[in-house]
């Protein structure tokens, strides 16, 4: 298992990440998220939750070119957010997976953690996913946090999932689903 942290509410943090979607245009049609709750209870001491990433495209894509973004709600923490992959199915597992958090400015998302694969993660050929990867996002003291008010939580998906509302980038660029 590995983990990284960045700046929680009230620590005047600014975004960790250099991904930034671009405005207009909508996603491309290059990647499909699908997305499953680990643990569905309304208040928890960390969010958990799998996804993996589908190439609905044409051609290879190194998988170090995408970000996936999950957007929540800090829920008043004031410890340090931290960001643990315990799985991944890509060439390298976990250590292949990174983790940078960033913040926002909706009400069902103020941060969002996102998730990015070294060049050790390989390809994606068309039609091929990624395989899953369980993340954990949790405060350094292990703050009690609500996710039924998250943009991207959905207690009903336990199953691996097409779901918009956790974001995927291709170079940057929004590629799947809809920004809060």
């Amino acid at each position: 298992m590995s983990s990284t942290s960045s700046t929680a509410a009230g620590g005047g943090g600014s975004p960790t990440s250099t991904t930034t979607a671009t405005t207009g245009g909508g996603p491309t049609g290059e990647l499909e998220l699908h997305y499953a709750a680990r643990d569905g209870a309304a208040r928890v001491q960390g969010l958990s939750f799998r996804v993996r990433v589908r190439n609905t495209g044409d051609e290879t894509i190194a998988l170090s070119d995408v970000t996936i973004r999950y957007w929540f709600t800090d829920d008043g923490a004031t410890s340090t957010f931290m960001g643990a992959c315990d799985f991944a199915s890509v060439p390298g597992g976990y250590t292949s997976v990174t983790r940078t958090f960033g913040e926002a400015s909706a009400a069902e998302a103020d941060r969002y953690l996102e998730l990015g694969f070294t060049s050790a993660a390989g390809t994606l050929a068309p039609g091929a996913t990624s395989g899953e990867a369980q993340i954990r996002v949790y405060s350094a003291t292990y703050e009690s946090m609500m996710q039924t008010n998250d943009y991207s939580f959905d207690a009903s998906l336990t199953e691996l999932t097409p779901w918009e509302q956790v974001t995927a980038y291709r170079d940057g660029v929004l590629a799947w689903g809809t920004e809060p």
